[in-house]
């Protein structure tokens, strides 16, 4: 009886990737890594299901981090505007001051 071999998932997509990209025909494909076509074809299946999950998550991630400096930016915003309110009061105080001590 053979040793089972076990494929990483890279290894896999290269597989897959023969065939599919560079136009390998599956047998050759097949004979050159020793798997069996419907293997492969296994493996294509999963490929194609679980190809919808890595798109949903790209644009999950970027909306979370687009939300995430949005609210950053909101932050940030909010935060210059109370520098700017504490600066204007200083400069009115600062005035009145130089006009009640004579100074213009």
């Amino acid at each position: 009886m053979a040793n089972r071999r076990k494929f990483t998932a890279e290894q896999k997509v290269a597989i897959l990737r023969q065939h599919l990209l560079e136009k390998v025909p599956i047998s050759q494909v097949c004979e050159q890594h020793g798997i069996q076509p419907t293997q492969f074809y296994q493996w294509q299946k999963v490929f194609f299901e679980g190809g919808a999950l890595a798109f949903e998550s790209q644009g999950s991630d970027k909306d979370g981090k687009i939300k995430k400096l949005e609210q950053k930016i909101s932050a940030l915003e909010s935060k210059l505007s109370n520098k700017d309110e504490v600066i204007a009061e200083i400069m009115a105080s600062h005035v009145q001051l130089k006009k009640s001590l004579g100074e213009a």
